[in-house]
């Protein structure tokens, strides 16, 4: 556990919740054991939509599709999401789930293993939001580097798996040795490139926030051209 149990019940008690539609869509994804991000993720990530207001939005693992309406309910009015998903008994479901909450105009579901998917991809985006296989991010992130722009931000969720990140390989389960190997390659990956700025927070399961630096130079030019 990465925060005491206490404490974020305290703090999921005071959050006043979400749309209707999300409401259920959570509470179906509970009964059916969906996967979907925390409720104090839930939380941090509307609060960072309304901050950053990003218009061109990647997801990177969609399920069914919970985190995806959540930011195309909370984020800016004219976003765009882009969202990937390789698990076909979840696909359909995530589309369903997109015509029914009315945002189905402003997502385009991928199908198909993100590594592939990626490559496709051209356009830079605002905002990437790493949600699937967690022994893969490393994999993908060189094109999700490539995708990025000055100013782009990279949030990468269940980073610190469950405390077991700070642990000896040792004492991780044998099963979960690979996943665990890959993610601190992920987050030193993230810490090491000149390119970014790296914040790693302990937020439900962890999560990382990176954002894109500005070129050398750039911000003092714009500062010098303000004073002028």
């Amino acid at each position: 556990m990465i925060v005491e149990e206490r404490m974020i019940t305290f703090i999921n008690s005071l959050d006043h919740g979400h749309t209707p539609f999300l409401e259920k869509l959570r509470e179906e994804a509970a009964l059916d054991n969906v996967p979907i991000i925390r409720r104090e993720m839930q939380s941090f990530l509307k609060v960072f939509l309304q901050i950053q207001r990003p218009q061109r939005i990647l997801e990177v693992g969609t399920a069914v599709g919970f985190s995806t309406i959540l930011m195309a309910t909370y984020g800016p009015e004219n976003s765009r999401i882009t969202t990937i998903e390789n698990y076909e008994k979840r696909i359909p479901i995530a589309r369903e789930n997109f015509r029914k909450s009315g945002y189905n105009d402003r997502i385009t579901l991928l199908e198909g293993d993100a590594a592939d998917v990626l490559k496709t991809l051209a356009e830079p985006f605002d905002f990437i939001f790493m949600d699937a296989a967690k022994g893969q991010y490393i994999h993908f992130l060189p094109d999700v580097l490539r995708l990025m722009h000055p100013g782009s931000v990279l949030i990468s969720d269940n980073v610190l798996q469950e405390g077991d990140i700070i642990e000896s390989h040792y004492i991780v389960e044998r099963r979960n040795r690979t996943i665990y190997k890959r993610m601190r390659e992920y987050l030193q990956a993230l810490k090491d490139d000149s390119r970014l700025e790296t914040s790693i927070v302990p937020l439900g399961d962890g999560i990382s926030i990176s954002v894109m630096k500005q070129p050398d130079g750039k911000e003092a030019a714009a500062g010098a051209s303000g004073v002028a």
